[in-house]
């Protein structure tokens, strides 16, 4: 069994990539589009390489991972913790607004990239580490649901913490101004350095951000002990990448697995990046947009717990349909875009979201389980069950989102407008409401 401080220290140590993730995901492309001005075709791009790239990273990380020896922190621990001063660095710079204007697409993609594979060297031995706590599955089960729930927290941390400090770059009164309003008394030459306020709000935000990297993987390296894996020998030798990739995708339950949430995590993601463009251009809820972000997010942090309880008392089949309790809210939002009603959606998409994203990792240490009762094979294939799964899903993710902006600049989209054309509006509507009701419907029908 695994105690509570383990447990905890454990789910501590995912914080600092869910407030990254959380942080890009509801304000980086409001960053590139209105701050940045990058046109939304660049803009596309830059998501997309990113994604890609975090995606081409899963397999490389588990090649590296399955072939690396065990040392005195075990055989995961030494790649999260080599890992973070990197990921911290690649973060604060990919907010820095760089004095040079033309190649402002590729600072951004390049430090995107870097963000992104780095983010997932970190990722992947941090959750394969499941595996290596303890061989109980009730007790993994448990520490999935700690980790969920402290990443939970920190999607709230990031999108509260970096919303509050960069919300004055989006002041609601900056379209009738045209510039970040001021207090009274302040001379109107201070209103030159707009630019530089809104770096600095970026920088500062960007650089709490990143502080928790290091911090919270010290906590992780404090209170968990890696498990050497008790069924393999401690020289590391076992079944190669390849063939145990081969293995891994012909697996059944494991291609079910994936294939369903590859649509489900795309809804999400497309969900979460088109919320606050939805509220700021395409319906009167600009004003609503920060307290919009933090009901879906504590909706889904207070249901996370339920959703464990549900699963451990029904199985892991009934709470499956709870994720499709956000595709009528979702489309409800999209036709009645008034608060009363984005409150209602926001709650309810926080209690989907939340059983959405503890579902697959509850799901795939009882897969590993199954595939190892009928394969006896070496170490490592835990890293390739975790780095393939996300894999699959980034790339999914990286081609939802490059699709939908791409669109956007199809219907003329105008980076740093305060009003944008009907064609634009209308198509956001179809983002925040029908693509992620099909895709989830999909998904569903898969699972």
């Amino acid at each position: 069994r695994l105690s509570f401080c383990t447990k905890l220290c454990y789910g501590i140590g995912g914080i600092p990539n869910q407030v990254a993730s959380s942080a890009t995901a509801f304000y980086l492309q409001l960053f590139l589009l209105d701050v940045a001005q990058i046109p939304a075709a660049q803009v596309s791009l830059v998501l997309f390489g990113g994604k890609v790239s975090g995606a081409a990273a899963d397999p490389v990380a588990g090649f590296f991972i399955n072939r690396s020896r065990r040392t005195g922190s075990g055989r995961l621990m030494p790649w999260v913790l080599g890992c973070t001063p990197f990921i911290a660095l690649a973060y604060f710079f990919l907010w820095f607004l760089p004095p040079f204007t033309n190649l402002r697409g590729v600072w951004y993609m390049t430090f995107y990239c870097l963000f992104q594979a780095l983010a997932t060297f970190f990722q992947v031995p941090y959750t394969a580490l499941t595996m290596l706590l303890t061989p109980n599955p009730r007790e993994r089960d448990s520490a999935t649901a700690y980790r969920i729930t402290m990443e939970m927290a920190g999607t709230l941390m990031g999108a509260t913490v970096h919303g509050l400090i960069v919300s004055r770059a989006h002041g609601p009164h900056r379209c009738q101004e045209a510039e970040i309003p001021v207090p009274d008394g302040v001379s109107p030459d201070a209103l030159m350095n707009v630019s530089d306020l809104r770096m600095r709000l970026y920088s500062i935000a960007a650089a709490v951000v990143a502080v928790t990297y290091p911090v919270c993987s010290g906590l992780l390296r404090l209170g968990v002990k890696e498990r050497p894996d008790p069924s393999t020998p401690a020289s590391g030798q076992g079944l190669s990448f390849l063939a145990g990739l081969g293995l891994t995708v012909r697996h059944p339950p494991y291609l079910k697995l994936v294939v369903s949430f590859l649509f489900i995590s795309a809804a999400v993601q497309v969900e979460q990046n088109y919320l606050v463009l939805f509220c700021t251009h395409a319906s009167r809820l600009h004003d609503h947009v920060q307290r919009l972000v933090l009901t879906i997010l504590i909706s889904a942090v207070l249901s996370t717990p339920l959703w464990e309880w549900v699963l451990h008392r029904f199985g892991k089949k009934t709470p499956a349909f709870g994720i499709c309790v956000m595709v009528p809210f979702a489309i409800l939002l999209a036709a009645v875009p008034v608060a009363p009603v984005a409150y209602v959606v926001a709650f309810v998409s926080g209690v989907s979201i939340a059983v959405s994203l503890l579902l697959p990792w509850s799901m795939l240490p009882d897969v590993v389980d199954d595939f190892q009762l009928q394969h006896q094979h070496g170490p490592g294939l835990e890293t390739i069950f975790y780095s393939s799964y996300v894999f699959f899903t980034k790339l999914s993710g990286a081609s939802a989102l490059g699709i939908s902006t791409l669109s956007l600049e199809f219907v003329g989209y105008k980076a740093g407008a305060c009003e944008q054309t009907e064609e634009v509006v209308v198509t956001l509507k179809v983002l925040i409401g029908a693509v992620p009701t099909c895709m989830i419907l999909t998904g569903l029908c898969i699972l």
